[in-house]
């Protein structure tokens, strides 16, 4: 066969044509043919990207046989990072075959790396991060098997992970390329920790047996090396914002924005039902709540057949989904029109039960592990 004629053009016009594209045509491309995916490869090419162009925001899946309390796993025989592109309302499949480990289980994702629990030869998980688009990936030094079951993996910019339960913190980053261990002193186990800047925010139940009662606890990375306590954040003004909702969790907004989400309680009785879920949004700079959204009643109602629903996102998008629903609720803040709109999301890959569970991916070329 001919040589096609765009084989024979100089490796600058190829770039500049190529400059104009957005991310998501550029990373088709890359999978049309071994000339293309070497063209933009090009340590130039990816560094103008990272510069120009803005990364696909989009909002990836676990496993749907990731279960963090179980201890064995069903081994997928395609182990692949599902994600949704909001703006062009599809699925993308990344696959993770190029990983020399078994059951990969992505758990977290910061600018544009995946990081994921693997399993080695002689069975022991370590946390990996890798970028899909690229296939690179950087195994990250051994933490034990038990974490992978009972730790919360947080990650952020530049390069750090922690891994948090109960009754310890491990913290890792690019400057030490070691863990370290910290106390976690907390009340109870967190729930929905999050990573914003250099502050670790979570929720704990600081009631009794019979009745929960959720505060939001907060600490710093350097308050984690020095003190090892955390704060309770809390101000007389809130009043009951805690209390009006049932089993909330928490989500990194913008910013240093969090947003709370849960239940809204039609009463303060111990088995009240709830009326929609409700998204709550804190200011960390003013400490002012404000209401950020309410699912809507007809959409509330497939929710309020499940006892159980899960939610994930973060910046404008917030996901929910429940058993045997088969689809994902989701919201997207609009910053223009001041409020958040609600639709459903189809086509949901392998979501077995329905109970979804995922994370942010902003997929990124320049991205190195």
């Amino acid at each position: 066969m001919d040589v096609p004629p765009i084989f024979h053009l100089p490796q600058d016009t190829l770039h500049q044509i190529f400059f104009n594209l957005p991310l998501r045509q550029i990373i088709r491309c890359r999978a049309v043919c071994k000339f293309f995916n070497q063209t933009l490869s090009t340590p130039s090419f990816l560094h103008v990207i990272s510069t120009q162009t803005p990364p696909l925001c989009l909002i990836a899946l676990r496993p749907p046989h990731y279960h963090r309390h179980h201890r064995h796993h069903h081994v997928s025989p395609d182990p692949t990072v599902h994600a949704f592109d909001p703006d062009q309302n599809l699925w993308l499949r990344f696959p993770l075959t190029f990983l020399p480990f078994t059951s990969p289980q992505p758990v977290a994702s910061s600018l544009g790396l995946v990081y994921l629990w693997a399993e080695s030869a002689n069975s022991i998980k370590t946390l990996v991060a890798c970028n899909p688009l690229t296939r690179q990936y950087r195994i990250l030094p051994q933490l034990g098997s038990a974490w992978s079951s009972h730790g919360s993996v947080l990650v952020g910019p530049p390069n750090r992970v922690l891994v948090l339960c109960e009754l310890a913190t491990f913290y890792f980053s690019g400057h030490t390329n070691n863990w370290v261990n910290f106390s976690s002193n907390l009340p109870s186990k967190p729930r929905s920790p999050i990573l914003v800047a250099d502050s670790v925010l979570a929720l704990c139940d600081v009631g009794s047996p019979w009745r929960s009662q959720w505060k939001l606890f907060s600490c710093t990375i350097s308050t984690l090396r020095t003190s090892q306590k955390w704060a309770r954040l809390e101000k007389h003004e809130w009043g009951e914002v805690f209390d009006i909702l049932k089993r909330p969790r928490l989500v990194r907004g913008n910013g240093n924005k969090v947003l709370m989400v849960g239940g809204l309680r039609s009463s303060f009785s111990l088995n009240a039902s709830c009326s929609t879920i409700l998204i709550l949004r804190l200011d960390l700079g003013t400490m002012e709540w404000d209401e950020a959204g309410q699912m809507p009643p007809e959409m509330f109602r497939c929710f309020q057949e499940s006892s159980k629903f899960k939610v994930f996102g973060g910046g404008n998008r917030v996901c929910f989904s429940a058993k045997r629903l088969g689809r994902l609720a989701l919201w997207n803040y609009s910053d223009e029109a001041g409020k958040g709109l609600w639709r459903w999301i189809d086509d949901v890959p392998g979501c077995g039960d329905g109970l979804c569970r995922g994370y942010v991916f902003e997929a990124r070329l320049s991205a190195l592990p």
